[in-house]
């Protein structure tokens, strides 16, 4: 059992429902946050699908609360890295070095400026280099699907999640 940065127990798996759990940077990552912000714009049709969505930061809770915490769906500080590790998922400098990840950081920064989101600090716990992951979990705990982003930009897209969700399997 996890809990969410408002002290929300959050079952893993999700007995249930599916349950997408995403791997993300740090706080205030301005790719993170726009992908987030189409995940939460969409919010009411993922679950309408059946799936709840939990995400992971390996930053504190308290700099969660600070740039993630109105997000509509849970959000897990993992400082330590515990579920990153237990789930394969990891950093590198191709996180940022990768061509492919440079349109996204561009249009990230500019949609923070636009929504003058707050800036990360300059040390972000357990640094800059995560790369993103992915898992679709059904209730009996199996993984339907995952992906292990190759760059910081790399992760399903809400079209992209609920492609993946079988059909009538777990839904309301």
């Amino acid at each position: 059992m996890l809990t969410s940065i408002h002290g929300t127990p959050v079952p893993l798996p999700d007995p249930d429902r599916l349950l997408h759990l995403q791997f993300r940077r740090f706080a205030g990552c301005p790719v993170c946050n726009l992908h987030l912000r189409s995940v939460a714009a969409r919010h009411d049709e993922i679950r309408a699908a059946g799936i709840r969505e939990v995400v992971v930061f390996h930053s504190t809770r308290e700099e969660l609360l600070e740039h993630a915490g109105d997000l509509p769906f849970d959000v897990v500080a993992d400082p330590d890295k515990h579920l990153y590790r237990q789930y394969g998922v990891g950093s590198a400098p191709r996180a940022l070095l990768d061509p492919r990840a440079w349109p996204g950081i561009v249009r990230a920064i500019a949609a923070g400026l636009r929504h003058r989101d707050r800036t990360p600090s300059l040390r972000v716990h357990g640094g800059r280099l995560g790369l993103p992951g992915d898992f679709l979990i059904a209730p009996d705990g199996r993984t339907i699907a995952s992906k292990y982003g190759e760059h910081a930009d790399d992760q399903w897209s809400v079209d992209d999640l609920l492609a993946l969700v079988p059909a009538k399997e777990n839904r309301p």
